[in-house]
């Protein structure tokens, strides 16, 4: 039995207690997407947020926003703003410099749908997001 088998999610210390199968899958699919595995980055962040609780918003908009950059860097550029806009939603809620930092990786990758319609419909829907357009204070974004 390894290590995590034998945790219970919502024991143990305050800094572990949220560790659950979701955020193990979420963390994989931070890995994957770094290593510049976008399909195993996308199958594990789907994961992720279909077993998420929906009690950990942040971790919930980090995975949201790990799914978008992964269909992204395959191609899906449509499903990938879909994706973001949800993530976008979720975001409104957050107060985190970690969130903005997600969403400005986003905004990288968007070259690639550059001209398209998609991204078009997406900037005119994401536009009013606090994340999308965040308050300036002293030429640094703050989110």
């Amino acid at each position: 039995m390894t290590e995590f088998e034998r945790h219970t999610p919502g024991e143990g210390p305050a800094w572990i207690q949220y560790f659950d199968e979701a955020e193990l899958a979420a963390e994989f699919g931070h890995c994957n997407r770094d290593l510049g595995r976008p399909g195993h980055a996308s199958s594990y962040a789907s994961q992720s947020l279909g077993s998420a609780s929906g009690d950990y918003l942040r971790s919930d908009f980090f995975a949201t926003m790990v799914l978008a950059h992964a269909y992204m860097d395959q191609g899906e550029a449509e499903e990938a703003c879909r994706v973001a806009l949800r993530a976008l939603e979720i975001g409104e809620n957050l107060k985190s410099s970690r969130s903005a930092s997600y969403v400005a990786e986003f905004r990288q990758r968007l070259h690639r749908a550059r001209g398209s319609v998609i991204l078009r419909d997406f900037e005119s829907k994401a536009e009013g997001a606090r994340l999308w357009t965040p308050t300036l204070n002293g030429g640094r974004s703050v989110g």
